[in-house]
């Protein structure tokens, strides 16, 4: 098999600058580490660590209320050497991010993005080259930063990923596999199954040029994903005793909330002023809204399931109970995807500048509030909800461009003339 000098160029050229990143600023890492933008107190590189001591002191690490993470990460940290646990942590976080960076190329190879089994772009022909779509990924400074920060977050990214990656090749064994890690990592990954299902479903039909049944095919494909997840739950009741305890801190910390830590998400505050006897609700509330994208969205755009799929990952950035920049370098992996209907987009310069604003601002106004008190949770909150607005801004404008994008494939004679809104 001949070797692609250019993504080796590109892929040692990504780890090397991430290496001495660690290398040349051994501080940086353990100052990110504690960044309210990149760690959450479900994916905290500091919590896990807390968790591991416990573990390996053989008691509980769901005890003190501290570790919500899957207990499976337990073991596998366990195994590393006290004496070289941080150059073994860094390069397993980079290597990481290869694999992440790796599954972006290969769903740009396929062209998925712009032709599907139901649709096919008139602007499929203008497209960035997959080593491109995969430099955006591993050079974005949010990745990076990620990176060096080294939150649990990046294992759930690179599962999504790898199971979208394998789903546009037809293996979907191996695509509901990954989800079902991504699902049992963070929970909100299982929203992800319906869409992946379609994509599945549509390779499949793709390439056989045949019509299997759609609902035979879910049925296979959740037994599958089920399947999968329950086989990670049950090795984790092995780890944690045997115990079931781990459910109610790793997936309970999502669905009730009891950890207020500020984060660049939209939960923590709300929660913090609600009273008690409206809590129930509003938690109810607030997962059916964001349940709601899941069969709308893939519904409209049942014949693009990949940019449902993309759509939602933007949507959960924003919307999901502990979100961090982590989420958002995952949407912005899949954007250079659509670079074909990037001019069809109206207000990319607003929401650029809006993201760079609020990625700026937001440190100066977390230092403001917890560190000079010179400042209260307004401050920070204010910039968060200013960074879920450009979130939302990108996210509605790639909506807005690939429906336009498909209202011209039905209609060719429309292309190039200018909608309103009547």
């Amino acid at each position: 098999m001949a070797i692609d000098r250019r993504k080796v160029l590109l892929f040692s050229s990504a780890a090397a600058l991430r290496f001495l990143l660690f290398s040349a600023f051994p501080l940086l890492p353990d100052l990110l580490t504690g960044r309210a933008e990149i760690s959450t107190p479900v994916t905290s590189f500091k919590r896990l660590q807390e968790g591991l001591f416990l573990y390996t002191h053989n008691v509980s690490p769901y005890d003190g209320g501290v570790f919500y993470q899957a207990p499976l990460f337990l073991p596998l940290f366990a195994l590393i050497p006290s004496s070289i646990f941080s150059i073994v942590t860094a390069l397993l976080y980079i290597f990481a991010d290869l694999v992440c960076a790796e599954s972006v190329i290969r769903i740009a190879d396929s062209g998925v993005a712009r032709s599907s089994h139901l649709f096919s772009s008139p602007r499929k022909d203008k497209h960035w080259d997959s080593l491109a779509v995969g430099a955006a990924f591993l050079f974005n400074p949010f990745t990076i930063a990620t990176c060096l920060a080294r939150p649990t977050s990046i294992f759930s990214n690179c599962a999504i990923l790898y199971a979208i990656a394998s789903a546009v090749q037809q293996k979907n064994s191996r695509a509901m596999l990954a989800m079902a890690l991504a699902a049992y990592l963070s929970l909100y990954p299982a929203l992800l199954l319906p869409p992946l299902i379609l994509l599945c479903h549509d390779q499949i039909s793709r390439k056989d040029g045949s019509k299997p049944s759609l609902p035979n095919s879910s049925i296979k494909f959740s037994l599958s994903f089920f399947g999968s997840l329950a086989w990670l739950m049950l090795m984790s009741y092995m780890v944690t005793g045997p115990s079931w305890e781990f459910l109610q801190s790793t997936y309970g910390v999502h669905l009730l909330l009891p950890d207020l830590t500020p984060n660049v998400g939209l939960w923590w505050y709300f929660f913090i002023e609600m009273f008690d006897s409206f809590r129930e609700f509003f938690l109810g509330v607030f997962w059916l809204h964001l349940m709601g994208y899941v069969g709308g969205l893939s519904f409209r755009l049942r014949t693009q399931p990949l940019f449902v799929l993309t759509t939602l990952i933007g949507l959960f950035a924003i919307f999901q109970p502990y979100p961090s920049i982590a989420d958002a370098s995952l949407y912005f992996a899949f954007l250079p995807l659509y670079s074909h209907i990037f001019p069809l987009m109206r207000y990319t310069f607003f929401a650029m500048a809006t993201i760079l604003y609020a990625t700026l601002l937001g440190p100066a106004f977390y230092y403001l509030w917890i560190y000079a008190g010179s400042g209260n949770a307004n401050f920070f909150y204010a910039i968060t909800l200013v960074w879920s607005l450009g979130l939302s801004i990108v996210v509605g404008e790639c909506l807005f461009a690939v429906l336009r994008d498909e209202w011209e494939f039905d209609r060719p004679e429309m292309k190039g003339k200018d909608v309103r809104r009547i």
